[in-house]
């Protein structure tokens, strides 16, 4: 699985931080964004995956984007 946040959509609620600190972050300038060394990589591990499609079905933007 890959994911990423449309940022067009994203509300920065902070939900997916909330839910799945390992993956997502909230940057210094205000912005929700997918960790560094999760952007455009495989992630492999049943525990995050799950954890990453919690938080895009609490997103309320609809703004993760998850690539099975």
């Amino acid at each position: 699985m890959k994911v990423s946040i449309d940022k067009t959509k994203c509300v920065v609620c902070g939900s997916c931080v909330a839910i799945c600190p390992e993956v997502f972050e909230m940057r210094d300038d205000g912005v929700v964004d997918v960790k560094m060394e999760y952007q455009g990589v495989e992630i492999a591990e049943p525990e995050l995956q799950e954890k990453v499609r919690q938080a895009a079905d609490a997103c309320p933007a609809m703004a993760i984007v998850v690539e099975e």
